[in-house]
Formats: C-alpha cells, structure tokens, sequence
C-alpha cells in the first residue's frame, strides 16, 4: 500500500495494476513539473523531451489550466503521443527551436518552460558539442543545451521549471537573461508522496490516462534487453513494464 504526507493511499480492489503503476515516480514528476510553472488559465507551456516524463507533464500542464502545451522532441512517434494529448509538437531537427517559439507565440514566448531532458541532452548545437566534448574529457559533467535553451526561449517574467536531472556542473548558462529577464526558476526532487491522493483520484475518475505511455510488457527475464532498447532506440521504446511471472 503506498503512502502519502496524510498517511497510506489505499487503492480500491479491482483496479489494473498499469493504471496506478506510475504512481510510484513519473506521474508525479510530470505533475509538480507542471505545477511549478505556476501555470495561469490559458497559459502556453513549452516542454522540451517527450520521454515517459515530459509526456506526463504534457497531460499535468493541461489538468492545470494550460491552454496550449508545445512538446519538443525529435522522435516521431514520441512526437505522435505528445500530439494524441494535444500538444503542439515541432520536431528540433526540422525548425530552429527559439525561433519556432517566438512565431508560435506572437514574439513573446511560452509563459513557462520545462526542462524535462536534463544533463544528457542530444544534438549536434555548437554548445551541446562543446558539452559533449568536456564530459568525455572529465572536464565537465552536464550537457545543459536544454537549459540554456529554455532560459533564452520564455517570455520575459515567466518561468522555467526543471524536472530533468543535473549532477554536477555546467557552464556557459546565460544568467544574465535569467537576471535581465527577471524569471522564475523552480526544480528539485519529486515530492512523490504529497502528490498521491489526488493523482490517485484522477486516475480513478478517468482524468489522467496513464496507460498510453506503455509500449512495451514483458517478462521480468528480459529487463536487460528492455533497458538496452529504452537507451537505444527511444522512438520505439517509451515506456516498458516488467511482469515478474
């Protein structure tokens, strides 16, 4: 049975395990993700990665009042699930991010950004090769272009809201258009257990799907191919759950 701050969440006999699996981590990560944009009603959010939490936070940022959710990512089918939940979806090897943004909001850019990509961004922008370069070398840890990105890309005042994990350092991080902008910056580990009643409820009442995220089940005996593919070929693989028997 798990627990929330307010004591143990049951959950009601007859319920499909997949349902309530994510419960457990992503769910919840995509949900504060979202939460800490602050987001108003009406509000578009920009979520850069379309992996199983970013596609979360596509569904949470529109539970909280979102009127648009644009999804950046470059792996069509990934895209296809971003977009099957109303998302706007420009894929980063067709468009210029930045450049999209400001066409997609009149000039001024999403109200909120989430970084839901982290410390292993991909692609081949100078910043991201030059990160590429210094973590291969042990002179750096983080590939922060989605940071970056995300700090350049939101309307003056908004806010950038980073679920995505960082380990250690980064430079080259424009701090000041994070001062000159005047944004907000929120992050941190998942508060897992304060999200689980109504998340719980929400799933329970059909508002949150959490199921089609899942491409694959299999037995428990082929976690290591799983994770190989899950790492390998993210088009195909979004989300895997292990059967033990």
């Amino acid at each position: 049975m798990p627990y929330s701050d307010y004591g143990p969440i049951k959950i009601p006999d007859g319920v499909e395990d997949e349902k309530v699996l994510f419960l457990s981590d992503i769910l919840p990560t995509g949900w504060m993700a979202a939460e800490n944009c602050q987001i108003e009603r009406g509000d578009t959010v920009a979520v850069w990665g379309c992996g199983p939490v970013g596609l979360f936070a596509v569904k949470c940022a529109f539970l909280q009042g979102a009127g648009r959710v644009i999804a950046i990512d470059h792996h069509p089918n990934r895209l296809a699930l971003a977009r099957a939940n109303g998302a706007e979806v420009p894929n980063y090897h067709e468009v210029k991010v930045r450049e999209a943004l400001q066409e997609m909001t009149a000039g001024l850019g999403p109200d909120s950004c989430i970084d839901a990509v982290g410390m292993e961004s991909h692609g081949f922008s100078p910043d991201n090769i030059v990160d590429a370069v210094k973590t291969s070398t042990r002179m750096g840890t983080d590939r922060a272009h989605v940071l970056r990105e995300t700090i350049m890309a939101v309307r003056k005042g908004g806010t950038v809201s980073v679920p995505g994990v960082y380990g250690g350092l980064a430079d080259k991080v424009p701090v000041g258009a994070f001062m000159q902008k005047g944004l907000t910056f929120k992050t941190g580990q998942t508060h897992v257990q304060r999200y689980l009643p109504a998340l719980l409820e929400m799933i329970l009442d059909g508002r949150i799907d959490t199921t089609d995220l899942i491409s694959h089940r299999l037995p428990l005996e082929q976690a290591p191919e799983a994770y190989r593919n899950f790492k390998e070929n993210q088009n195909e693989w979004t989300k895997v759950v292990l059967h033990p028997e």
